[in-house]
């Protein structure tokens, strides 16, 4: 075998899985090299999301979700169960299971579109070379006329509250407790902390989040932030804002905690402290010195709106480039480069990138906020519809919750789409739709939606726009 290539990708998580496969399909010889070590001791593709980020923590979400409904939402269907209990091993074993399903479907991938995996970690050295360390120790070089970087993110540790592993987690190991901790606390009121929070709470866990910043959600649409707090709330969960972690130490089998807050300092213990404060861009040893490659002043690498990194032949995509640190942003990137590299017209729109946060209920969002409008100063009208008069979410007994939809003054072009309700996450495709067409609130309005469904909400808020909404007062 060649150790020559046309492309060769460091990192197989959604970023450089997609952009290997891309390439491949464009008839590019491609390589892809990852160090990620399944719970087999195997290399396990995929990279944070498949392995210990966006499936596994779905998995808990749905199985608790389907735990919490015998209690929560059942009963209003008339429907009884007694002594309901959760099987931790067949709980976190169907977890593994999902993803050892996805991370062995993308090794398949890569046979069926002949891209070569190298197992280890990728080190880009000067004139395209990539350096391979096994975990063995054992090193090869092999080469290529494109690189492209897709190395990921990192959890952010606090240096006063470093994970041990076993009571100070990060996301990884707040996927894997091998029973429900009676005393729960979350640093950090982001995507991680409060979807892996939900998931503790609904199997009885008293979870109790701190946030730093004084606004709930403060990168949502404060409407929409205002009605997911509020049914948070509901749910049990205990959320500190505008409070700060000054200490965590394990004693024993606990964690003592003190935060602070505008009312003073606050003592806490926990059984468990899952530390979710953020992720920095992974690129520790991924450069030689002489590789001309640049790093920003958070150690992301720097690369033009094509993805280029300034450097002849090197690219970099995914969390460890600029933009938001989502699995969809990086595989879009992906597509795009190996585009780029084929000569072809690649394409990434980052104005109309969906955000989703998978907590019950969901939250999503595209576009601006009506903050950032005020902000710029664009003109803009607002139309919104509650899930209360959707005949489908009252049917589901989920809802719950609202569209906004945000939309130009004068040209009436959709702005942004905020929501929180049932099954929003697949919801705000058709927006998302809409605004890459550069469509109108009246676009949407005038489109047959079937009933009963959720989508009614979509279409009645964009009736809102224009304040002739059916189903509400204007």
């Amino acid at each position: 075998m060649s150790d020559k290539f046309d492309v060769i990708v460091i990192g197989a998580g959604p970023a450089g899985y997609v952009a290997a496969i891309r390439a491949a399909q464009l008839g590019l010889k491609t390589a892809c090299v990852d160090a990620f070590v399944g719970k087999d001791g195997k290399q396990a593709l995929g990279g944070t999301c498949l392995n210990v980020g966006c499936i596994p923590s779905k998995a808990l979400l749905d199985s608790s979700k389907q735990f919490y409904g015998l209690s929560h939402n059942l009963p209003a269907h008339g429907i009884s169960v007694k002594d309901a209990k959760v099987d931790m091993a067949a709980f976190i074993g169907r977890k593994d299971k999902i993803v050892k399903q996805f991370t062995g479907g993308i090794a398949q991938l890569f046979k069926a579109n002949k891209v070569t995996p190298f197992f280890g970690k990728g080190k880009l050295l000067k004139g395209n070379q990539v350096e391979i360390t096994g975990n063995d120790g054992a090193r090869q070089t092999i080469s290529a006329t494109n690189v492209i970087l897709a190395s990921g993110s990192v959890p952010i540790e606090l240096p006063f509250a470093k994970f041990d592993g076993k009571h100070i987690v990060d996301n990884a190991g707040a996927l894997d407790f091998t029973e429900v901790p009676k005393r729960l606390g979350v640093i950090g009121a982001g995507v991680i902390g409060l979807e892996l929070g939900s998931v503790w709470n609904r199997l009885g866990a008293e979870v109790t989040v701190i946030e730093a910043l004084p606004d709930f959600l403060g990168a949502a649409d404060a409407d929409i932030a205002k009605i997911a707090l509020k049914e948070f709330t509901k749910q049990g969960l205990a959320i500190k804002l505008g409070a700060k972690l000054a200490k965590a130490e394990a004693k024993k089998n606990e964690v003592h905690l003190t935060y602070e807050d505008k009312d003073g300092a606050h003592d806490l213990v926990v059984d468990k402290l899952l530390v979710a404060v953020g992720r920095r861009a992974y690129t520790d040893g991924l450069l030689a010195e002489d590789t001309g490659v640049k790093l920003d002043e958070r150690g992301r690498i720097v690369v033009d709106e094509h993805n280029h990194t300034g450097v002849d032949g090197v690219w970099a995509i995914g969390d460890a480039v600029r933009g938001p640190m989502l699995a969809h942003k990086g595989s879009e990137e992906g597509v795009a480069v190996a585009e780029w590299i084929a000569g072809k017209a690649g394409h990434v729109d980052f104005d109309t990138i969906p955000w989703v946060i998978y907590t019950e209920p969901e939250i999503a969002w595209a576009g601006k906020t009506e903050k950032q409008l005020k902000e710029e100063g664009v003109p803009y009208k607002v139309g919104t519809f509650p899930f209360a008069a959707i005949g489908r979410a009252v049917a589901m007994n989920e809802a719950v919750g609202q569209v906004k939809m945000l939309a130009h003054a004068e040209t009436d072009r959709i702005l942004g789409v905020h929501m929180v309700g049932p099954c929003v996450s697949e919801l705000i495709a058709e927006c998302v739709v809409a605004m890459e067409f550069k469509g109108s609130s009246e676009d949407l309005a005038r489109i047959v939606h079937a009933h009963p469904t959720l989508s009614e909400a979509v279409h009645e808020a964009a009736l809102s726009v224009d304040k002739r909404a059916i189903h509400k007062g204007n």
